[in-house]
Formats: C-alpha cells, sequence, structure tokens
C-alpha cells in the first residue's frame, strides 16, 4: 500500500506542473468529421466506361492539437500538430497535416513545420466547398490539385494584418537535391499572397514557383532537372445582403526541362450562394483550358458544374447534398475536386451525387 501511495505521490508531482502551465497557456483540443455517401460514375469518350458505384468517401476528417505561451513583451511561441483520420476506414498517416511550430508578435508570425502553401490557402477562400467534395476548386483549379500543395520541410512568414491587408511567403527547403550526374536535382517551391480583408470584401493575389519539379498534363508531379512550373491567381468574394459571389482567374506556366514546349494552362472559377436561414444555395462553374504540350493535336479543356444544398443545423453541425458534372473534351482529364475517379482515358466524363455531414468541434 505505501508503495503505491509513494507512486501516486511521484506521479502527481511530475503531472502537476504541466497541469498548471496548460492552465496558464491553454492548449486546445479541436477536430472535423466530414462524410459523404456518394454515387458516382464516369462516361463518354471511346475509353471503357467507369460503372456506376456508391461509395462512403471521407472528406478530410482531421484531429489536432494547438497552443501558445507568452513569452512576455509581447512575444508568444505556438505549435500546431494536426492529423488526418478515415472514418470510413483506417489507412491514415499520423500527422500528416498542418503541423508547426513558430514565434508570434508585433512582426507577424514564423513558423517551421510543414503547412499550405500560401497559394493554396488564400484561393480555397473563393471555394464555398473548402476544396473539398466532388465539387471542390481542385477538379479544374490550381493545376487540378498541383498548386493545392502542403509542402514540407518548411519556413512561413505571415505579416501582421495591417487596415485589412495581409500577406503570406513560403519557403520549401531543397532537401530533395541530389549530387548524381545524370540527374542533378534541387527542387524548392517558393509561394506567396497578398489579400484585403474587409466586411463583405476579400480580394487577393497568389504566385507560386517550383524548380526542377515538373507535372505533365496527363502525369504526376515529379522531381525533373530543368522542370520548372509558376502559377499566378487573381480571386475574390464579395457579399451583398443573403448572395456572396465568389470568382477566380489563374495562369500556370511550366517547361519539363526538355525542348518540348509546354502551352500555357488558363483556369477560372465562379460560384454564386445564396443564404435563407439555415438555408444555403450554391452554384459553382470552373474551367481549365490548355496545359499539354503545344505539338498536340488537340489542347485540353473542360468544364465542371456543381450544385449543392446546405443545412446548417448549427455553426458546428451542417448537412450538404451535391451533383457535380464533369465534361471534358477529347484531350481532357478533368475530374473530382475531391476522392477523383480511376479514368480510363481522355474525354471521359464523370458525374456524381453525394450527401453528407459535418461537424466540426
Amino acid at each position: 500500500m505505501n508503495k503505491k501511495l509513494i507512486a501516486l505521490a511521484v506521479a502527481g508531482a511530475t503531472f502537476a506542473p504541466a497541469v498548471m502551465a496548460q492552465s496558464a497557456n491553454p492548449v486546445t483540443l479541436y477536430g472535423r468529421v466530414y462524410v459523404m455517401f456518394e454515387s458516382v460514375k464516369a462516361s463518354g469518350g471511346s475509353a471503357i466506361p467507369v460503372g456506376s458505384r456508391t461509395r462512403v468517401s471521407d472528406q478530410s476528417s482531421l484531429l489536432g492539437v494547438r497552443g501558445t505561451e507568452d513569452l512576455g513583451g509581447g512575444l508568444k511561441a505556438f505549435f500546431q500538430l494536426e492529423t488526418a483520420f478515415r472514418p470510413d476506414s483506417n489507412d491514415t498517416t499520423f500527422a500528416a497535416r498542418n503541423s508547426g511550430v513558430g514565434l508570434q508578435g508585433g512582426f507577424g508570425s514564423i513558423l517551421l513545420g510543414r503547412w499550405d502553401t500560401p497559394f493554396k490557402s488564400a484561393t480555397i477562400g473563393v471555394d464555398p466547398f473548402g476544396d473539398l467534395t466532388i465539387g471542390g476548386i481542385t477538379g479544374a483549379v490550381n493545376d487540378r490539385g498541383n498548386f493545392d500543395r502542403r509542402e514540407q520541410n518548411v519556413f512561413q512568414y505571415w505579416t501582421p494584418n495591417l487596415s485589412g491587408f495581409a500577406a503570406r511567403f513560403s519557403y520549401s527547403a531543397n532537401e530533395g537535391k541530389t549530387s548524381a550526374a545524370t540527374n542533378n536535382v534541387s527542387p524548392s517551391v517558393i509561394s506567396t499572397n497578398v489579400t484585403y480583408t474587409k466586411g463583405p470584401i476579400y480580394v487577393g493575389y497568389a504566385w507560386e514557383r517550383h524548380k526542377d519539379i515538373y507535372k505533365s498534363y496527363a502525369g504526376a508531379a515529379a522531381n525533373t532537372v530543368g522542370g520548372k512550373e509558376k502559377g499566378q491567381a487573381l480571386f475574390g468574394t464579395f457579399t451583398f445582403g443573403p448572395i456572396k459571389l465568389g470568382a477566380i482567374t489563374e495562369k500556370f506556366e511550366k517547361s519539363s526541362g526538355t525542348a518540348a514546349r509546354v502551352t500555357d494552362m488558363k483556369a477560372n472559377m465562379v460560384n454564386v450562394t445564396y443564404t435563407a436561414g439555415k438555408n444555403q444555395f450554391v452554384y459553382q462553374h470552373a474551367r481549365s483550358k490548355d496545359g499539354d504540350v503545344s505539338t498536340a493535336a488537340v489542347q485540353p479543356d473542360c468544364k465542371i458544374n456543381t450544385v449543392a444544398y446546405f443545412y446548417n443545423f448549427s455553426r458546428r453541425t451542417s448537412f450538404l447534398g451535391q451533383y457535380t458534372k464533369v465534361a471534358n473534351n477529347a484531350a481532357g482529364r478533368c475530374n473530382f475536386g475531391s476522392n477523383a475517379l480511376a479514368l480510363n482515358g481522355p474525354d471521359q466524363d464523370p458525374t456524381g451525387f453525394a450527401a453528407g455531414f459535418r461537424h466540426t468541434f
């Protein structure tokens, strides 16, 4: 008995300072559970159709912990650790979301870790679906997700808010640098944004550059000697009464590091949201054009239309119903924004119905 009491006393002495520290500098547990039931398919073109199927799809459910410590003199330390989890399965990697540590004060904030690039964080603010669901922005915009990045090994600086103006800068270290004579790559990503937020207005500009990284129109992003990618975006939203309008226009310039020239890709998106009490009605149209090698007989072109209905039970719990249709031309390969279908070739047109619930805590 005495040994048990001593052990409890030692444990209490060990953990008491941590509890007191957390009381003075709170640590917050937060999360999101977001799951949709979907019916999806893809048809068109000469490839074998993707047959209709139902699925239960996670929409980036997450669990996180964040906190600050007051260091005095207007300076604070902060940290965040955020991990994804899939309510519909158990195949996620721990802490794969925004996680880092840094300092904040009158100068702004600096952090080191893994974080969404400023290009991504600014542009998804125009998407009423927050770059999630089958109708999300990355189906056609943000270079179909290639400029919707969460970079590792990152340094970021965020300015303070100056009368509505704010900016972010991000540099992803070239830890992937190699010295092999036949493949001497030094991949890095620089990203920045400038935004203005005041009352019903949100507008901004984002720019991002990828060095020794290249994603062909039909392929995946890879480290490539001489590869270059640069993207620019102008965007904004405006709210008046129950109506919110959003728009974004983008241009992407690419070089594969070879003599083959790649045509500039252009993407646009517009949307309107009408709110009536707890009900919200959304229409969104997105288009992506060009982006293949200049010698291609047909340049890619696609259009995506989405209609959706939100019912907000509370600030934390919502229902979403959604229909999305993708229309690709003979070279187009656009897809759903989230949980894309494995298409069997170009010129296939994914369509889908989705309904589900989102709860935040």
